[in-house]
């Protein structure tokens, strides 16, 4: 193995750029692929969370596949940016093509066009995303300086996902007023396909600084996990079995949430600019959520441990989501009081982010104890899985609740996009909406709560009993 060398600082920026560059590229698919499709396009909600339920459980199988492909890799150019290059070239034009559906589909060939299309992007992410992240050891020492490297580009790609989810609604607008001719068409249609463009450019030009400037500095072997390895690891550790369980029922919660809420800025509180607070909603929200990280995580553990810190977590996001549906059935409808709940939940968010983490490192030394063996690569490698698990689940119960609810402008809004919609709504579709974003996460959150508190025993008392049992098996 060649010697390896400190990280120059513009190694370090060059990683960090294209971590925002593919987040950008995955919130932009993830937060709006179904506000597109269903809301401005008009395609079956039902069909579409069929589509992307089913794309969401392929691509989290799909992950070990990519992962062993690129560990067979040999290049002049190295194991990993190749597929790193390829992965995002093919990735960018796909998201264009997804948010650039010729106007005369409807019908089969719309939901034909829908499935290809997102089925090819989740693909081809992972063909960049999985050597994006498995590429560090190649090029960093180890220790402190991989820790750093990989929390600089953990947080890199959180900016890009906020750039996303604050401006996306913003911009669509701009450059739909802008590109939107006469105003016969509906200019989020138009507004969604050139911004897919912008990002899609910039997602090729920020990974190309990658692969440009950061270079395998040894020949590494990079470690796959199989399905198969993932499963067992699950049947035969208890402890993060039980945590996986809880992290599907928490996320799915989340997800089920934000999917929702442009729909209840749009049809519910309505008016003129309700993409403007739907902004201003998602950046306080995205705030509240980094600053629960950084800040009231740390502050709450001086004073409590991490099982005690969940449940406060869980509480905040339940009070959250209580509160919210209370201010909109009392007929609520500033802005600023709305943040109160928006804050609530996406501060649990936030810490619950750590808290995973936690909770599965705690499996790791459980199950090297019990079954005598360390899957320390496999448990961490279920932290994409169930994600995207949720993901899938989330989308799939929102599409049916929007299937039921009917809430969508589709084609009959080909005027430009200044009205408040709020009108068109019927009342009672109104109440469904408020209730699926909020009953429905809370049951979800209850049932994680319920579960958690019966199936895991990780405290902070067994888990030095527990390496001290391992201190003296391998002393």
């Amino acid at each position: 193995m060649n010697e390896k060398r400190c990280l120059t600082a513009k190694e370090k920026a060059s990683y960090g750029v294209g971590a925002v560059g593919k987040d950008m590229v995955y919130m932009l698919s993830a937060s709006y692929i179904q506000y597109y499709y269903y809301d401005l396009l008009g395609m079956s909600a039902m069909a579409l969370g069929v589509i992307l339920l089913i794309a969401r459980v392929f691509d989290a199988f799909n992950d070990p596949i990519m992962g062993v492909i690129v560990a067979r890799t040999r290049t002049k150019w190295g194991k990993f940016r190749p597929w790193l290059l390829i992965g995002t070239i093919t990735n960018a034009i796909i998201l264009f093509v997804m948010f650039a559906c010729p106007p005369k589909l409807n019908g089969a060939g719309m939901i034909a066009y829908a499935a290809v299309f997102y089925i090819l992007w989740g693909v081809t992410y992972t063909m960049m995303d999985i050597p994006f992240w498995s590429m560090i050891p190649a090029f960093t020492k180890g220790g402190k300086e991989r820790e750093n490297l990989t929390t600089l580009a953990r947080s890199c790609a959180g900016v890009g996902s906020a750039i996303v989810q604050i401006f996306t609604l913003m911009a669509v607008h701009f450059l739909g007023n802008a590109f939107g001719g006469n105003g016969n068409n509906n200019i989020e249609i138009i507004g969604f396909k050139w911004f897919a463009l912008i990002i899609a450019c910039l997602f090729v030009a920020f990974i190309l600084i990658t692969c440009i400037n950061v270079k395998e500095k040894s020949t590494v072997n990079m470690e796959t996990v199989s399905v198969k390895k993932m499963f067992k690891a699950l049947i035969q550790n208890d402890q993060a079995m039980s945590v996986v369980i809880t992290i599907v029922c928490v996320n799915t919660a989340l997800y089920i949430t934000s999917n929702l809420v442009i729909y209840f800025f749009k049809y519910d509180l309505g008016g003129t600019r309700w993409y403007a607070d739907n902004t201003v909603f998602n950046t306080v929200g995205g705030a509240s959520q980094i600053l629960a990280m950084m800040l009231l995580y740390p502050v709450l553990r001086k004073f409590f441990n991490s099982i005690k810190i969940f449940y406060i977590s869980l509480a905040m996001s339940v009070i959250g989501y209580i509160t919210l549906l209370l201010f909109a059935m009392c007929g609520v409808r500033s802005l600023a009081v709305f943040l109160i709940p928006g804050v609530l939940i996406m501060a649990s968010a936030g810490m619950n982010n750590v808290l995973v983490t936690v909770f599965l490192a705690n499996t790791v030394d459980y199950g090297e104890l019990k079954n005598g063996r360390r899957d320390e690569s496999v448990i961490f490698s279920m932290q994409t899985f169930v994600v995207k698990l949720a993901t899938g689940l989330a989308i799939f119960v929102t599409s049916a609740a929007l299937q039921f609810l009917n809430l969508k402008s589709g084609d009959s809004s080909k005027v430009a996009q200044t009205m408040d919609l709020s009108g068109m709504v019927s009342n009672s579709s109104k109440m469904g909406l408020r209730m699926v974003m909020t009953i429905i996460p809370i049951l979800g959150l209850v049932f994680a709560f319920f579960w958690f508190r019966s199936k895991y025993i990780l405290t902070d008392s067994k888990l030095n009993e527990i390496s001290s049992e391992l201190e003296k098996k391998f002393r």
